[in-house]
């Protein structure tokens, strides 16, 4: 654990804390699609798709701009919103957060790979075009 967090006195540890809490913001993220157009995260999910596309570029860019300004503590901020709208992109796409484990566990050798870990069907492995 980094000297900047924390874990509350006598909260239990999770096992992985990455893992708790990008689980936890996809439920919050799918808790959402029937909030209404108050909810930002509603107008996301249900507005034109150019939306969310130009929030992951616009935040991936800040997340650019704060590394190059060696501005750790922004860096760690504006990382949070790419992967935020990142995980309502994959939400509106259908994209479960499994399917996206399993994306990146492809892309790890046998060796390298967690025993269990989830992989995708051949049919559904895509390297671009």
């Amino acid at each position: 654990m980094s000297s900047k967090t924390y874990i509350l006195e006598g909260a239990e540890q999770p096992s992985s804390q990455i893992g708790l809490t990008i689980e936890t913001l996809a439920d919050i993220i799918l808790s959402r699609t029937s909030k209404g157009e108050e909810s930002y995260t509603y107008r996301l999910l249900n507005g034109n798709e150019d939306e969310i596309l130009k929030k992951i570029i616009e935040e991936a860019g800040e997340t650019a701009l704060a590394a190059k300004d060696d501005d750790v503590d922004h860096l760690r901020y504006e990382a949070a919103d790419v992967v935020f709208h990142l995980l309502v992109l994959l939400k509106k796409y259908g994209i479960s957060l499994d399917e996206f484990a399993a994306e990146l566990n492809q892309r790890m050798t046998d060796e390298e790979r967690p025993d269990g870990a989830i992989r995708l069907h051949d049919q559904y492995v895509n390297r671009g075009k």
